[in-house]
């Protein structure tokens, strides 16, 4: 059975039977890449006895009323403005992340996001069968409107209420327009439930995120756009290999933080904010406004650095901007953040939402490299715990493979006992150098796989130690660090380096 629902008052209910296919269930995340806008003038006068008469009188007042207006709106949105022309697509957002649950699909214009056709009821993810099921249910209501929008731009007059009210989104037009939107028909699925689940989550870290765009003179809203890219799940990960709270990807995140086979820094939340701080800043000097820092932060910088220079304003881009990569995404990206922040602000507000809260931790500066199961035994912390307070810390530092950096903050919870310890510990941990590779010289014919099976490493242990792209491409004498395998084995073809006598600290 297929209920869809308009968004009126009255609601209209179509029953349909569907066939049997697959789904997979949409990610959780939403969507997994300026000049200074002027601020309005102000009408003072001088002198209080002015004596207008007529027309001007009533220009001058009108300009007065239209002046007041215009600043009453610019003191209301301050530096994170909802201008006219993307209110309606921050009010969609506000109702996606407030109004809809992920049992719920919208159907809606991709263009116009005033433009809604229906809600469909889903069944929920977890129920066996609900990708195929949801699958159906989609596909057919999608059917279901393409086929009004084709009679009505063939000329056909609408005769169901359904058909009518569809008829009415739209303004009288070519019939050109119906089938212009018959292909244009997207489907977003709610995020209520998830977007409350993210604002219980973010109580745990909305303290640190505010104190470091505090520290960076950035304003503080900033620290809600995790909402919209991971809802403040720090292990969020996307198809694009975008990590962690920010949703770094690794290309823009070597820029400000360390990623290699030891460290992955983007899913640390305090690391990577401080992160995200630097890209935002950087974003907003050479652009100019927030709107246009925000949606750089999606697109990229150079970008909109070019749609700028052609478009002159962020609402002309908005309008007017199109390229093969400013698409749904980056065209939304804005109008969801300012949408985000009205509906967390609100839910902040509820006090029968219990939100977690940050964990006391203390932090201790590495002076040497540190075997990581010698210091979680010492400290009586389980794996788990140990993990969960040291993300950055990859599977080889974990594992034994590799030492914990030289230099790096260890995270640990704030018990008696851990603090009796950190004073006590001394420097018997340390040692003065990090455990050395095995390196291979790539040779003809050679691919990732081959050489993983040859020394019982996986391909994504390779990938990984090596910071290779998403294709795993290699060349002939390239050098390539071999993680420690189940059958590592000495060749005179295959130069290793041996380990050296560990100096004492």
């Amino acid at each position: 059975m297929l209920n869809i629902r308009n968004t009126e008052k009255k609601q209209t209910a179509f029953t349909f039977f569907f066939p049997a296919q697959g789904l997979i269930p949409p990610d959780s995340s939403s969507s997994r890449p300026n000049q200074r806008t002027g601020r309005p003038c102000t009408l003072t006068g001088h002198k209080k006895n002015i004596a207008l008469s007529g027309k001007l009188f009533t220009l001058f007042l009108c300009m007065g009323l239209l002046l007041t207006a215009t600043e009453g709106w610019a003191k209301k949105t301050g530096q994170f403005p909802s201008y006219p022309v993307i209110e309606a697509n921050v009010q969609f957002w506000q109702d996606v992340y407030g109004r809809y649950s992920s049992r719920q699909g919208v159907l809606h214009d991709k263009d116009n996001l005033a433009i809604i056709y229906g809600v469909i009821d889903l069944v929920a993810w977890n129920t066996p069968g609900a990708a195929r099921i949801n699958k159906n249910l989609i596909k057919l209501a999608r059917h279901r409107y393409k086929e009004i929008l084709n009679d009505l731009g063939r000329g056909r007059k609408p005769r169901t209420r359904e058909e009518k009210r569809v008829a009415a989104l739209f303004p009288p037009a070519k019939h050109t327009s119906y089938l212009k939107a018959r292909d244009n028909i997207r489907l977003q699925i709610g995020q209520k439930d998830r977007f409350l689940q993210g604002v219980i989550r973010s109580g745990a870290y909305m303290p640190d995120l505010q104190a470091i765009f505090l520290a960076h003179n950035m304003p503080i809203e900033l620290a809600y756009l995790p909402h919209v890219e991971s809802s403040f799940n720090p292990k969020a990960h996307s198809k694009a290999g975008a990590v962690g709270l920010w949703q770094f990807t690794r290309g823009t995140g070597r820029d400000f933080m360390t990623i290699n086979s030891i460290l992955d820094e983007r899913r640390d939340p305090f690391l990577s904010s401080q992160a995200a701080a630097k890209l935002l800043k950087k974003n907003y000097r050479q652009l100019g406004s927030w709107p246009l820092a925000l949606t750089a932060y999606n697109y990229g910088r150079a970008g909109m650095v070019r749609a700028l220079h052609a478009q002159k304003t962020y609402e002309n881009i908005f309008k007017n901007h199109k390229t093969k990569i400013f698409k749904f995404a980056s065209r939304n990206f804005y109008s969801e953040f300012v949408a985000a922040l009205r509906v967390a602000r609100k839910l902040e507000k509820d006090r029968s939402i219990i939100r977690d809260r940050p964990a006391a931790t203390v932090s201790i500066r590495m002076e040497g490299y540190v075997d990581a199961e010698k210091i979680r035994r010492y400290f009586k912390l389980s794996h788990k715990d140990f993990s969960r307070f040291n993300p950055a810390l990859r599977d080889p530092v974990l594992n034994g493979k590799k030492y914990i950096p030289k230099g790096y903050l260890l995270r640990l919870p704030a018990t008696k006992l851990i603090r009796q310890r950190a004073g006590k510990m001394g420097t018997r941990f340390y040692h003065s150098r990090q455990i050395r590779d095995h390196v291979y010289t790539v040779r003809k014919r050679d691919t990732i796989g081959s050489i993983g099976r040859r020394f019982g490493v996986s391909t994504r242990e390779l990938i990984r130690a090596n910071n290779l792209n998403h294709k795993a491409m290699i060349r002939i004498g390239q050098k390539l660090v071999l993680p420690k395998g189940k059958t590592v084995k000495r060749s005179k073809r295959i130069p290793i380096l041996k380990d050296k006598a560990k100096r004492k600290p």
